[in-house]
């Protein structure tokens, strides 16, 4: 119960601390931006630290952080074999296919009428269908290697892509339309040179969710049929043979490369639409 005392009387201070500095002069600091999340972080580590430690709680049900750091510590050459079959192979290349898919069709889409009415509502409905149902549809079709992984990715992020390219492109209001069309620029040029622009916030508003999708379809493809690696294989089979560390380690793993890609691509979206209102402050 030491431990559990102490893991509140952290949790209890680091919470007052965080307050004062949400609500001092330098709250729009960066300094004190980065400091807080990472203290709210800590806060919940030890939290759980000390509730498996004062409880006695059973490492198979939920290990303890010191223990998944072990784990983390010990298996990085596991890790990084499941990271480049999962993220490197399958979601990366899953992503840049389907991104740049979705952007090649939400640009027909909104040069052409009937692709407006006839295939918008099709994506509609893809995006609806659940990911277990056509994951092992997929693997079927492509394989037990990285391709039907990537595919399964494909499928996810394309409907996020799209819908925001899109919504993005009509953006641009009939005035603006209207002087390009009076200095003689075809749909081309006012593409290229107007309704790009606008959109763009928009394009990295769906590339930013489709993140994340992209990591979650690898793994759940991997339950379905894998080689010997992978994040979602490795999930698998630890949870079978109950070693329930290492699948909190590829859980942290996924969750840091995760935070870094979303991170990689908002920062990407800073420097592209730095003229944004959201991006001057």
């Amino acid at each position: 119960m030491i431990w559990l005392g102490f893991s509140l009387v952290f949790w209890v201070a680091a919470w007052m601390l965080n307050i004062r500095l949400a609500n001092s002069v330098y709250s729009k600091s960066l300094a004190v931006r980065i400091v807080v999340p990472l203290i709210f972080g800590a806060t919940l580590l030890v939290l759980w630290e000390g509730i498996v430690r004062g409880l006695n709680v059973s490492p198979i049900i939920l290990p303890a952080p010191s223990l998944v750091a072990q784990t983390l510590a010990g298996s990085t050459d596991i890790l990084w074999i499941d990271l480049k079959q999962t993220v490197l192979k399958g979601a990366l290349r899953g992503y840049v296919i389907g991104a740049s898919v979705a952007f090649v069709v939400a640009v027909l889409i909104d040069r052409s009428r009937f692709l407006t009415r006839g295939l918008l509502p099709i994506g509609n409905f893809v995006a609806a269908l659940p990911i277990v149902g056509i994951a092992p549809i997929l693997v079927n079709w492509f394989g037990f290697d990285w391709q039907s992984k990537a595919a399964v990715v494909v499928v996810m992020v394309f409907f996020p892509v799209l819908v925001n390219t899109v919504q993005g492109l009509r953006e641009t209001d009939a005035m603006q339309r209207d002087l390009m069309r009076t200095y003689a620029a075809g749909y081309g040029y006012t593409l290229l040179k107007l309704r790009l622009p606008a959109a763009m916030p928009f394009v990295f508003n769906g590339l930013k969710i489709a993140t994340t999708l992209a990591l979650i379809g690898a793994i759940v493809a991997e339950y379905f049929g894998s080689p010997t690696r992978g994040m979602g294989f490795r999930i698998s089979t630890g949870v079978g043979s109950l070693s329930i560390d290492l699948v909190w380690a590829e859980i942290t793993v996924a969750a840091l490369v995760g935070t870094g890609f979303y991170g990689i691509v908002a920062w990407i979206e800073k420097h592209v639409t730095f003229w944004h209102p959201s991006q001057r402050g």
